[in-house]
């Protein structure tokens, strides 16, 4: 009896330490990445790598892990002694190699037996680490390039690459910058988390509520509101969280039953919210992962990828936007009967929250501050306003302070082991000549038809991004795909804006969409047919793509005149062909009015600048879209003078 009387509480005890000890880690990793941003070795006058900070910060997260991931890849708080240990060896690993960091530099060139013994447990780690948080599919993927790295040499042309041997390639991979410590970590660990940081202060003052309030006060009281509300709010969310699945699941509680009682249909209710929540990871000021990847693959500014993001990802939501009215229209959906906040009283109680926006926008494009310092200071500035403005009797202390550094630390691990073991494939790539190798591969494949290396690119972005997470997806496009698509005389910017989309939008795409299956568990519906749904209504992240490698004004590069005369067309192609995806405007379409007003839509999206003629193409667009706008507004006058004759009578 007694030893029953102390079983729960042992596992109590043992809950609270794994539970302790992994949020003193992750918050630890935030406020290193918090000291890196504001140059305190610089200040103390100490040298410090940043490759020792990647050591130290990958250490911590792999230890994370280690303790609050089994091996079958499900979170749980009672760690058996061999996963203790395990985190224990590798988190000392690592402090080890931050520690002694320049000695590793100046003995990898003989490779003792001692640093050849410790490259193999930073190799597995990262690798077992990987399998945990992510599956099998992401895993395997980097251990064929592992295995290609010592095979190379044996691979067949054009694929064939250096020979290496097994101790040079596993030094290489586990302390070389180039590798497990290069860029794909030093934007996580120093960039990435410093925005999801952002977020999590702007969470703990309320600022996720005050998003959904918003949302529900502007558009929860028209026709098809709930699904306005939905696609809304998830794009203010996402902007904020860069994942499409955490938003799902965040925004979709609320807005997935306010759709069911408005009348959607399951399939549809889960589709709109997943389709809108996926767009969250290209919405500007503050996109995903992969947003602050691509700026250092490009050497740009961050300020740059910003405004190349923002013509397609309002493309993007005003496509969805419309369809959702459409739909509403067209099914007769009513407005939800809701106690929906009133805008006017939402605005005076929440007008801070704007404040760090503001002042992020302010500090990128008006003083050119880095992204990190100048999420940071936003984040600072948040914070002291939150500290004594509530939101709705939500205000934040100290404690959600110390609490925000835990959670984006604990929101940023899985990121963490994804970008390090990517770094396995760009090492492996540098080291035997293979990414070269690849893009010969593919611009031969495609037989120097960009549209078909195009199609053939975004066909592989979407087959390699089932079932991984978008920022992995992206670095291996960026290192594999563009290349391949810039080697054709592609924009640098708009070849990698092209994988990240495609990478993207196999988060909604089946038969593995993630952010469809998440919608799904809320809308007991089938995850096919979500998704399927999905692919109807984020159609034009899938045409978009092509547009823009053809004419980079839609990604703000070029003269202004065309940029404005892009965007203006592009918005109304956009409308025109949404009207033919649902099939009705004013009036419920024939196949003949539909197929019209694609082919209508279609000439006025393309850019004018995209090919011969392009001009005279975008005006037969408008003239023709404008006739069958006109058509479809006459059919209905028609109609309701009919019905009032035949009512009268």
């Amino acid at each position: 009896m007694a030893e029953d009387a102390n079983a729960p509480k042992t596992e109590t005890l043992q809950r609270g330490w794994v539970s302790l000890a992994n949020r003193i880690m992750a918050g630890l990793m935030v406020f290193l990445a918090v000291c890196w941003v504001l140059s305190v070795p610089a200040y103390l006058g100490v040298a410090f790598y940043q490759e020792q900070l990647l050591a130290l910060v990958l250490g911590l997260a792999g230890a994370v892990v280690f303790l609050g991931t089994s091996w079958r890849g499900e979170r749980r708080s009672d760690p058996p002694l061999f996963d203790i240990a395990a985190a224990i060896l590798f988190l000392g690993v690592m402090g080890y190699v931050a520690l002694e960091y320049q000695s590793f530099l100046v003995a990898a060139a003989t490779r003792p037996l001692g640093m050849i013994v410790l490259s193999w447990i930073v190799v597995l780690g990262v690798l077992e680490a990987l399998r945990r948080r992510t599956g099998w599919m992401l895993f395997l993927i980097i251990v064929a390039f592992c295995i290609y790295g010592m095979v190379a040499h044996l691979v067949p042309s054009p694929l064939t690459g250096r020979q290496l041997q097994l101790d040079f390639l596993t030094v290489y991979l586990a302390f070389d910058p180039s590798a497990v410590l290069g860029m794909p970590l030093s934007v996580a660990s120093t960039i990435v988390v410093i925005f999801i940081l952002f977020g999590e202060v702007l969470f703990c003052t309320g600022g996720g509520q005050f998003f959904t309030d918003l949302a529900m006060a502007m558009v929860g009281r028209r026709r098809g509101g709930a699904a306005k509300i939905a696609v809304l709010s998830s794009a203010l969310f996402g902007s904020i969280s860069g994942s499409a699945v955490s938003n799902v699941a965040t925004t979709g509680l609320v807005t997935i039953p306010l759709m069911r009682r408005a009348g959607y249909k399951s399939t549809d209710a889960g589709a709109i919210e997943a389709v809108a929540s996926t767009g969250g990871q290209f919405m500007p000021p503050i996109m995903g992962a992969a947003a602050f990847l691509m700026v250092e693959f490009l050497n740009i500014n961050y300020t740059t990828v910003v405004l190349a993001a923002l013509i397609p990802a309002m493309l993007y939501y005003i496509a969805l936007f419309v369809q959702v009215h459409l739909m509403a229209e067209r099914d007769n959906i009513e407005v939800v009967e809701a106690d929906l906040p009133r805008l006017g009283l939402v605005l005076r109680q929440g007008w801070h929250f704007f404040v760090p926006f503001v002042l992020l926008i302010v500090f990128l494009f008006q003083f050119n501050m880095s992204a990190e310092r100048a999420a940071l200071y936003s984040a600072g500035a948040m914070l002291v306003i939150g500290l004594v403005k509530p939101y709705r009797d939500q205000k934040a202390s100290m404690a959600d302070t110390v609490n925000s550094f835990a959670r984006a630390g604990l929101n940023t691990v899985e990121l963490i082991t994804i970008v390090a073991a990517a770094g396995f494939v760009i090492g492996v790539l540098n080291a035997t000549g293979g990414g070269f190798a690849v893009t010969l591969a593919l611009v031969q494949l495609g037989g120097g038809n960009l549209i078909a290396l195009l199609l053939i690119g975004a066909l592989t972005c979407i087959i390699l991004g089932m079932g991984m997470p978008t920022a992995g997806v992206y670095v291996l496009l960026a290192a594999l795909v563009a290349p391949a698509i810039v080697e054709t005389g592609v924009e640098p910017i708009a070849a990698h804006m092209f994988v990240l989309y495609f990478g993207m939008m196999s988060m909604i795409t089946p038969p593995i969409a993630l952010a469809c299956f998440a919608a799904a568990t809320l809308t007991k519906a089938s995850p096919l047919m979500t998704g399927v749904a999905a692919v109807r209504l984020g159609w034009v992240a899938y045409i978009v793509p092509f547009l823009f490698v053809f004419s980079p004004s839609l990604l703000m590069v070029g003269e202004t005149s065309d940029i404005a005369i892009s965007v203006v067309t592009a918005i109304l192609g956009v409308f025109l062909i949404t009207i033919g995806v649902v099939g009705f405007y004013r009036i419920r379409l024939g196949l003949v009015f539909r197929t019209a007003f694609f082919a209508a839509g279609l000439a006025t999206l393309t850019p004018a600048n995209a090919m011969p003629y392009g001009t005279l193409v975008d005006l037969c667009g408008i003239l023709g879209g404008a006739a069958l706008l006109a058509g479809c507004y006459y059919q209905q006058r028609r109609g309701a003078a009919v019905q009032s004759i035949q009512n009268a009578s």
